[in-house]
């Protein structure tokens, strides 16, 4: 298994010395929002990173739930990167052709079904194009392989939960924008409430990120104590 630099990312450069390892997966998880009239999937087959494979937000969730993203069952998940090409003790190298947006989701939910060693390509695909480095178009199939699921129940929090905690000990971020916070701007999906839960707290997730990266984290902790967190 290769030694990664970071715990959480790996560099272009990194990940170009590893892409030919046969323990180490890169994975596209890129998703837009529906204004952004862009689609992942489409982009991806235009050109990734060689040997990457693609990850689908949409389909890879539980698709009997009437809300977009919901996880899986661990089961679900398995078949679906199983038939990728990735078991759970590769190194998987995630991106997005944003830079940072669903990678992040992406990275999360391999985390939270038991993958071993997961990290996020610093930068993401606009690195990798700016570094000059070489892309690959149509789909890169990898051989199926069995993808043995631990889901990490304790990360996650079901709706009661989070409605009871309200008012409590706990804290709520709300990493959406303040304008859908405060409810001055419309959801972007029909039907939804504007507003924000009771005692949320905001810190849009787009403050987090410059130029397509996470902030460092001494700007990191300054922005989550300036909006009152107590991590």
């Amino acid at each position: 298994m290769p030694v990664h630099p970071d715990r959480h990312f790996v560099t272009a450069d990194w990940l170009l010395r590893h892409i030919d390892d046969p323990d180490v997966v890169a994975v596209d998880g890129s998703w837009h929002m529906p204004a952004a009239s862009r689609r992942g999937r489409e982009e991806y087959l235009a050109g990734h990173i060689p040997g990457a494979v693609f990850f689908d937000l949409d389909s890879i969730a539980d698709t009997t739930s009437p809300l977009p993203h919901m996880l899986p069952t661990p089961d679900a998940f398995a078949a679906a990167v199983g038939a990728l090409g990735i078991h759970e003790n590769q190194t998987i190298a995630v991106y997005d052709s944003v830079g940072m947006f669903s990678a992040a989701r992406v990275w999360w939910t391999f985390k939270i079904m038991g993958a071993r060693d997961v990290v996020l390509l610093d930068g993401g695909l606009p690195t990798w194009i700016a570094e000059g480095l070489p892309l690959e178009a149509g789909e890169s199939p990898r051989a199926p392989a069995v993808f043995t699921p631990h889901f990490d129940a304790i990360a996650v929090r079901a709706f009661e939960d989070v409605k009871a905690a309200l008012g409590g000990k706990t804290q709520i971020v709300d990493a959406r924008s303040a304008g859908r916070f405060y409810g001055r701007e419309p959801e972007p999906r029909a039907g939804l409430r504007s507003g924000h839960m009771p005692g949320a707290i905001n810190l849009p997730f787009g403050e987090t990120i410059e130029g397509g990266r996470l902030k460092s984290a001494a700007d990191l902790r300054a922005l989550f104590a300036a909006r009152g967190t107590r991590p």
